[in-house]
């Protein structure tokens, strides 16, 4: 039984060693590029229509929050669905690689949005810069399983983010466009190197 259970361990570690050396090919291009247009609909939606989003913070972050779970269910769906055919029985372990990488991530601009919205509301205005910049980080840390040039994309993230900071250093007021707009330009950028890099398995789907 102990070397039957030791036989098990092994395989395991051995699928996870495969999935950690294996380019992750999950990510649909048409996906990304859509999660990519919907920041630019609630960029063009808050404009129209919130008013002054120094008015009401609590309103302009919710509909942000809802638009990136939007965008991490759609982008979840069609990861899982894609790699159940790509990488058939590496799948499960391949997703979950994933998921290490940009978890940390992800989880440090919930946390960070959770305590400035709690004890520093005045420093509000900086969370869209931060996000960009976390997300930059994201990619910068998911290169050793994605397309090396997501590289670029990372740089891209970081540089609007630092600039969204610096623009909204004088005002402190909040812009719908300081968040969409950078989003839709790096998720465009994203869907073309992930199409150039997944045609093949595009095809074969």
């Amino acid at each position: 039984m102990r070397d039957l259970d030791r036989a098990l361990a092994d395989i395991v570690a051995i699928r996870s060693q495969l999935a950690r050396e294996e380019a992750f090919r999950g990510l649909g291009a048409a996906t990304v590029a859509a999660t990519g247009f919907v920041a630019l609909l609630v960029a063009g939606a808050q404009a129209l229509w919130l008013g002054d989003p120094d008015a009401r913070p609590l309103m302009f972050f919710t509909i942000w929050v809802g638009a990136a779970l939007v965008a991490f269910a759609l982008v979840g769906i069609e990861t899982v669905r894609r790699s159940r055919r790509i990488h058939s029985g590496l799948a499960d372990a391949m997703i979950w690689n994933a998921i290490e990488v940009f978890l940390p991530t992800a989880g440090a601009g919930a946390c960070l949005g959770l305590v400035i919205g709690r004890f520093a509301p005045e420093a509000a205005w900086m969370l869209p810069g931060l996000w960009q910049v976390l997300t930059g980080l994201g990619l910068f840390a998911s290169a050793r399983i994605l397309p090396r040039s997501v590289q670029s994309v990372a740089a891209w993230y970081l540089l609007a983010g630092l600039g969204g900071l610096a623009l909204a250093s004088t005002s402190h007021a909040l812009s719908p466009w300081l968040m969409g707009l950078p989003y839709l330009v790096g998720q465009g950028w994203l869907a073309v190197i992930l199409h150039r890099a997944t045609r093949g398995d595009d095809a074969a789907l």
